[in-house]
């Protein structure tokens, strides 16, 4: 293993306090650290598909949409009903649970702005694109596009006219139906298929407007440091009082870009290569194996509010990642992407259906390396004991963020 001190010298260094931490590390162990540093995340890059992105206003507005529970059919649903802002912008639950429980885990919002593919398949090219899906998902805001230009009208309006264009006269219930939507059930496609081409566009537009103000919002959010970049920043003198890890969590951290191969993957300041793979979790107990990302990526292509859509701001020059996206791809198959670590030890169960309760179900089933049910895993055995999965375990903990406190803004009148 790269650097190592064995037994008592390396207590010993310990001993001596984090002045001389730096010292049971490598030159090559350090540069990979500081990789891992919040400090080096660059600023969230820009979405060209978005004009108002990083507009002030348009994130007070998301914020404000965020946490408004009317946008769902039942009144008490909001984004911030799974997506709860003290336990990392996502829940406790194995699926997410808005008017029913759904098929997947609710996925952290907090460091999504840094990655070009949203929902665990990437089935969506932008944040803004994202937040359309849930609110129309029968089991999540069971919602319909109408019905958010209703509820814009009602009760956003100044806030949505100022950012863009004057609402229509919504009040005319013939042109403009309270249920429509091209998604909805039988009932709310009816209504839509009764509405000319025009009026059509015209919600769809106050939908995508929806989306990127609540984007807006998102972007806003930031990683929060935790002990571990603490200890960091000591190691390159850029904190004024160093953290300290302990002998347990200093071996973990070892483990974690040794010998556990977690840094393959679990890389970069947010402790993920943004990349899917196949790491062969069974399916969820009577359900069939989930494909994943294999066919998730043609949604994304055929979705009219891509970057490419009618409703983007961007030229499609700018779609890059859409252009260049690969489809059909045999390792593809059972892929998920891979999440940030950040705040890991809070957000059990884990995996893409919560099928492993624990982090040590998580790290007995990498250490295993099974036979995927569907497509190619991508593991190879790691054999670790059952100290060096605790010694693990208690590195993932200094992950924990600084705790964020967030309080919903009031609602609107």
């Amino acid at each position: 293993m790269r650097g190592w001190i064995p037994g008592l010298a390396a207590l010993a260094l310990l001993a001596a306090g984090p002045g001389t931490a730096a010292q049971i590390w490598s030159m090559e162990d350090l540069a990979l650290l500081r990789t891992l540093s919040p400090r080096v995340l660059p600023p969230p890059p820009a979405d060209p598909s978005n004009r108002l992105a990083d507009d002030p206003r348009a994130a007070a507005l998301g914020r404000a949409l965020f946490f408004d529970r009317a946008l769902s059919a039942n009144g008490k649903v909001s984004c911030a009903s799974c997506h709860l802002p003290d336990h990392g912008f996502t829940d406790a639950l194995a699926v997410g649970k808005g008017l029913s429980s759904g098929a997947r885990r609710t996925m952290p919002v907090a460091a999504a702005v840094h990655s070009p593919w949203q929902f665990w398949d990437g089935r969506a090219d932008s944040l803004w694109a994202q937040a359309l899906g849930p609110v129309e998902n029968p089991v999540e805001h069971g919602f319909t596009r109408s019905q958010v230009a209703h509820a814009l009208a009602a009760r956003h309006r100044g806030a949505y006219e100022a950012l863009f264009a004057p609402l229509p006269a919504l009040a005319d219930v013939r042109r403009f139906p309270e249920r429509a939507s091209p998604l909805g059930d039988a009932a709310a496609r009816a209504s839509w298929a009764s509405m000319t081409a025009a009026d059509q566009a015209t919600v769809n537009g106050v939908f995508a407007n929806f989306g990127k103000a609540i984007a807006a919002h998102e972007r806003t959010l930031r990683v929060r440091p935790g002990r571990f970049d603490r200890y960091v920043a000591g190691l390159f003198g850029q904190s004024g009082k160093a953290e300290t890890l302990t002998a347990q969590e200093l071996a973990g951290l070892r483990l974690f870009i040794g010998k556990g191969q977690c840094v393959n993957c679990h890389n970069g300041p947010l402790f993920s290569n943004g990349a899917f793979a196949n790491t062969g979790v069974p399916p969820r107990p009577g359900h069939p194996a989930d494909p994943g990302r294999a066919g998730a990526v043609h949604k994304a292509i055929a979705d009219p509010f891509n970057c490419k859509g009618a409703f983007s701001d961007a030229p499609p020059a700018l779609c890059e990642e859409l252009e260049f996206a690969v489809v059909d791809s045999p390792e593809q198959l059972g892929a998920f992407k891979v999440p940030s670590l950040r705040g890991v030890a809070r957000r059990a169960p884990y995996m893409h259906a919560g099928q492993l309760a624990s982090l040590d179900q998580v790290l007995g089933h990498y250490s295993r390396a099974p036979t995927a049910a569907i497509g190619h895993s991508e593991l190879l055995p790691l054999d670790l004991s059952v100290l060096e999965r605790r010694q693990i375990i208690a590195f993932l903990r200094t992950l924990n963020e600084t705790p964020r406190v967030t309080r919903a803004p009031k609602a609107a009148p």
